[in-house]
């Protein structure tokens, strides 16, 4: 199967991995949360039946979100979302972003709670997912993003508490996942139908030198912005 023999597979594959380890994290803080009032014996259930419905939405999600990167101007208004997201990476955050997460003793509760939070926490994996995906081929776009998402599950539900930890003892993870971040939002600006046309009108694609070019300029701009932000972020909150 030629799809399992192609490099720009196997990479988007790695970066949906990499997106879900690091947008996870808040996934795993809201499972957690959702079910910690479920007695010992349903508490598994609840994270792994709220997990598989989450990543069952986010397929949805998706699917509609691969569909509308295909209108012009689109893919410019995702770029600038996961340049902010990835921005936003950088910058510590407030701790009492999940104060209000509803805990429940009952276990449909609880796995309803994790699917609607994780509805709404979704839009930043979504257009990341999606715009990794644009860059394997349009053939292959939906089978790898169930590919990635599924690899993914026990990423979030068994290594979470396992990688917020190294991201707390290296933060160089985090600054990196910002920066692939940063990688996917410049070269998805590049491939939107409306600047393709003005670039290289006629073409589907721009030359690989420009491909690469916008990635690095996208990347470089997330460190950038994001390291000034955090600076000016810190005496604030000494």
């Amino acid at each position: 199967m030629d799809m399992l023999t192609s490099p720009e597979f196997w990479l988007a594959v790695g970066q949906i991995i990499m997106i879900d380890i690091l947008l996870g994290g808040d996934n795993a803080v809201v499972i957690a949360l959702a079910c910690r009032k479920l007695p010992d014996a349903q508490r598994t259930k609840g994270i792994i039946w709220g997990t598989i419905g989450a990543i069952v939405l986010r397929v949805v999600l998706i699917f509609f979100a691969l569909t509308l990167l295909k209108l012009p101007y689109l893919k410019l208004v995702g770029a600038a979302l996961l340049l902010w997201i990835g921005i936003k990476l950088l910058v510590p955050e407030d701790e009492d972003e999940h104060g209000n997460i509803q805990a429940s003793d009952k276990l449909w509760a609880a796995v309803k709670t994790v699917i609607l939070a994780d509805l709404v926490m979704s839009v930043d994996n979504v257009i990341a997912i999606a715009g990794a995906a644009e860059g394997a081929g349009s053939g292959h776009q939906m089978p790898l993003v169930i590919f990635g998402l599924l690899v993914s599950i026990p990423i979030i539900v068994w290594g979470s508490q396992l990688v917020i930890k190294l991201m707390d003892r290296f933060p160089l993870i985090i600054t990196l996942g910002g920066m692939l971040l940063g990688w996917i939002a410049g070269t998805m600006a590049l491939s939107d139908p409306a600047v393709l046309e003005r670039l290289v009108p006629g073409q589907s694609a721009a030359p690989s030198l420009w491909h690469y070019s916008s990635g690095v300029l996208g990347a470089l701009a997330v460190l950038v912005v994001g390291r000034l932000m955090a600076m000016r972020a810190a005496p604030a909150s000494h």
